[in-house]
């Protein structure tokens, strides 16, 4: 018997679209309600959640469906993680309609190709970002990123969470920002408190 399909989809900003990624899925064989998906987290951030849903809906003989691998992993280290992770429970990876086994010496020298051409792409795309950063800088256009939230919203909504009464689900939706924006906002109390306490 054949296993499902399970497809994962991500883009890095909540402004990108995943309607080409979630067509090109489907196009795998993809069901809709087997595509898990993760926006506004970058592909080097392990704490994604739509990842970890995926994973833990792959089965023995399954296969996890992605359009590219830089949509799975943008570092080698990162990409080797998931692939020892599918290996282990014997779960495929499909990478836009090629099935890579990580166990097989020429499917293992393709997936590490692979991984560290989208490593050296995520690198090369930081320092386009830092170069043209820089060259705004002194022509005097950068201004920054307007933030999502201001401090009397932030505050609000770090104590709304110490609460405990509702989940970063819950006051995403509520403030109208994306779940890595709440977490952000979390974090940055967190790290504030030892000198508060001063």
């Amino acid at each position: 018997m054949n296993g499902l399909k399970i497809g994962y989809a991500r883009v890095s900003t909540d402004e990108q679209d995943l309607s080409a990624q979630l067509a090109a899925l489907a196009e795998l064989g993809v069901v809709t309600d087997r595509i898990y998906v993760d926006k506004g987290l970058t592909g080097t951030n392990r704490a994604r959640p739509g990842l970890r849903e995926a994973l833990a809906a792959c089965r023995a003989g399954d296969q996890l469906v992605v359009t590219k691998l830089d949509r799975l992993a943008r570092s080698v280290t990162d990409a080797h993680d998931v692939a020892t992770e599918l290996t282990t429970r014997q779960v495929k990876l499909n990478l836009g309609g090629s099935i890579h086994d990580p166990t097989d010496a020429m499917g293992k020298l393709l997936f590490t190709t692979l991984a560290m051409i989208a490593e050296f792409e995520a690198d090369l795309t930081r320092l386009r970002t830092r170069e043209g950063m820089k060259i705004a800088k002194a022509k005097g256009r950068l201004r920054g990123k307007a933030p999502k939230l201001n401090a009397k919203q932030e505050a609000h909504l770090v104590a709304l969470h110490k609460a405990g009464e509702h989940t970063s689900a819950e006051l995403a939706e509520l403030f109208g920002v994306a779940r890595s924006t709440v977490y952000r906002a979390i974090e940055r109390a967190a790290a504030a408190k030892p000198g508060a306490a001063r």
